[in-house]
């Protein structure tokens, strides 16, 4: 398993292209849900998260009268996933709310993944139910001829339907590895004015933890994330330090796109993360701010106790 994740990503690497259609998340190590079905259930409780992430903030579209309209993409996530035994895994959802300049696209995924311990770790094989409301607003754009029929046109929607597959091993403590496929089908539609293809997008992320010597409150959490097309790549690689498992702090750096600053902390079992990404492609010197907040618990079932009654002891 491990000679295959490092000959993909070895292949990831050599590719010139880079895009992306599906968000992205700075603070990608601790938002798997959102693009690896095969993490549902890998906790020991019921998780909850949220994510709101502002890129590239004050970026803006200014028509010839001056009228301007904000175009940078914004993204919204909500997150819930837990263990279930009965079904020998976990099961989760994400509601992924992405807007870009006038479109407006809204996710409804639900995942189960089966869980099963394999050598010193445990993987799970998870899949994925995924419906895209895809809504673009052409009354928002200002065409340069007022003849042009499907600028002209009001909002338009429509529904996609698509799925995806994951598969995620994780030794506690020590390191993990995921392996995901969204929008696997490649779905499309087609309205009166436009038509729309997804793309299939494959996901790869890994990540080690070990401690400083003589410092064992400190320890180093490496991670990388690559994601791919197949025409085009993207990758993160990351560093962070954590303080007594509750204060963490470190650096992604994307290629050819930007640098984020992380943070971070845990109260008992609430969490919560911010990054900056600093801005190292064309596009200037807009950043984007991302914030994200989780809460585990578990739901504790007490037991009914029995009482044996003999006549002996009346």
């Amino acid at each position: 398993m491990i000679r295959t994740f490092f000959l993909m990503t070895f292949v990831f690497l050599f590719s010139v292209a880079f895009a992306q259609q599906l968000p992205q998340y700075s603070q990608y190590m601790f938002n798997k849900i959102a693009y690896n079905p095969g993490y549902a259930g890998a906790g020991n409780g019921i998780c909850v998260g949220g994510l709101i992430r502002q890129q590239w903030v004050g970026f803006k579209e200014t028509d010839d009268e001056g009228n301007s309209s904000i175009v940078a993409p914004e993204t919204y996530v909500v997150s819930i996933n837990a263990p279930v035994r009965a079904l020998r895994g976990g099961l989760g959802a994400t509601i992924i709310q992405d807007k870009i300049a006038f479109q407006n696209n809204i996710t409804l995924n639900l995942i189960y993944a089966y869980q099963t311990t394999l050598g010193a770790g445990d993987l799970g094989i998870g899949v994925q139910l995924s419906l895209l409301n895809k809504t673009i607003d052409f009354t928002e754009y200002n065409p340069t001829s007022t003849n042009d029929p499907l600028l002209n046109e009001a909002e338009q929607s429509d529904m996609i339907f698509d799925v995806g597959i994951g598969l995620y091993y994780r030794v506690p403590d020590n390191y993990y590895l995921g392996l995901s496929v969204l929008q696997l089908l490649e779905s499309e539609t087609a309205t009166d004015a436009t038509s729309t293809k997804l793309k299939r997008q494959i996901n790869l992320i890994g990540g080690y933890e070990f401690s400083l010597p003589n410092t064992p409150e400190i320890d180093i959490l490496p991670s990388l994330m690559i994601k791919t097309d197949g025409s085009s790549v993207q990758y993160d690689l990351s560093a962070l330090l954590r303080f007594k498992n509750q204060f963490w702090g470190g650096v992604t750096y994307r290629y050819q796109d930007a640098i984020a600053i992380i943070v971070g902390m845990e109260y008992k079992n609430f969490n919560i993360g911010y990054s900056y990404d600093i801005n190292t492609s064309a596009i200037g010197s807009y950043g984007s701010h991302e914030i994200r907040v989780g809460y585990c618990f578990k739901i504790e079932v007490n037991k009914i106790k029995k009482v044996y009654r003999n006549t002996r002891f009346l």
